[in-house]
């Protein structure tokens, strides 16, 4: 499936700016991560650059080329966390609800780590080898996750954020730790455990904790704070139990047995499996649906 141009996924941070003087450490970064780059062509020039005969020169151009790209993504996120350490230490970064305005200093802090956060995530997502300096970001900056997930086809943000292992994040799905709501900027660690399936454009708000073996099917959205019980399948807006997840349940090889071809095995799988929606009987969709109008009651009751 080819994903757009224009579609920006992996790591993010958000482009709010409270005060436009942030970008003068924004500039600074950019100048800072492009003078080791000078240097490296400096000495490639110094020891390869023969006039009569420049084959040598060009032959390794391609090479260092890509060594020069790796040389600035290394030194933009250098230096970005000399400057997170410094700013970090005179605000800690925490978790709450504040004011969206300049005065509030929580607010103020939290844009300026994402302003100078910005320049290292760019370059790094756009390395030719997808997720290797993507890893390298989120690490650097806080998140906590591991080798085997695939966080890189969502937009994902870069602090209070842990992951757990084999996690998988659809096409344009959005993992938010910071969310504005009206002139409410709201920040909570959000928890993903291990095994979870992400589907494309769903998107996880702050302080949602996912037990591990969830699945969040596509296009569903959690609310700030929901805790999603493990072994589950969720789906809607907000997200809510659909049936129990048996992708990741152990045994489930042992409960399906011998089959012949992909037929018997999918018929063995419905008969284990909870039983979907479109195959219910009209009294059963009627009752589920009187089931659901009663919870939307109760949720609007005083």
């Amino acid at each position: 499936m080819s994903v757009p141009n224009t579609m920006r996924v992996g790591p993010f941070t958000p482009t709010i700016l409270a005060k436009k003087r942030y970008l003068i450490l924004y500039i600074f970064l950019i100048w800072a991560s492009i003078i080791p780059l000078l240097l490296e062509f400096w000495i490639y020039w110094r020891f390869l650059w023969y006039l009569p005969s420049p084959v040598h020169f060009y032959t390794y151009l391609p090479l260092l080329i890509f060594l020069m790209y790796v040389t600035i993504v290394f030194s933009a996120i250098f230096f970005t966390k000399i400057l997170l350490v410094i700013i970090n230490a005179i605000h800690k970064p925490k978790e709450g609800t504040f004011l969206r305005i300049p005065a509030d200093k929580d607010f103020r802090y939290w844009s300026l780590r994402n302003t100078i956060k910005r320049w290292p995530v760019w370059l790094a997502h756009r390395f030719p080898f997808p997720g290797i300096l993507d890893n390298i970001c989120f690490k650097a900056f806080g998140v906590k996750t591991k080798i085997s997930n695939s966080l890189f086809e969502g937009w994902v943000d870069t602090e209070f954020i842990e992951f757990g292992k084999d996690v998988v994040v659809g096409q344009g799905a959005i993992v938010q730790s910071a969310v504005i709501i009206g002139n409410l900027l709201i920040i909570r660690k959000t928890v993903i455990e291990d095994n979870i399936r992400i589907g494309s454009h769903a998107i996880v708000m702050p302080g949602t904790h996912i037990g591990h073996n969830c699945i969040l099917a596509a296009n569903s959205v959690t609310t700030v704070g929901q805790v999603l019980e493990h072994d589950w399948i969720y789906v809607g807006i907000p997200a809510k139990k659909f049936k129990v997840n048996y992708f990741f349940e152990d045994g489930l090889e042992d409960k399906l047995g011998d089959v012949e071809d992909v037929e018997a095995l999918r018929k063995r799988y419905e008969e284990i499996y909870t039983k979907r929606y479109d195959e219910l009987t009209h009294k059963e969709r009627k009752e589920l649906k009187k089931e659901k109008k009663e919870e939307e009651k109760k949720r609007w009751e005083p």
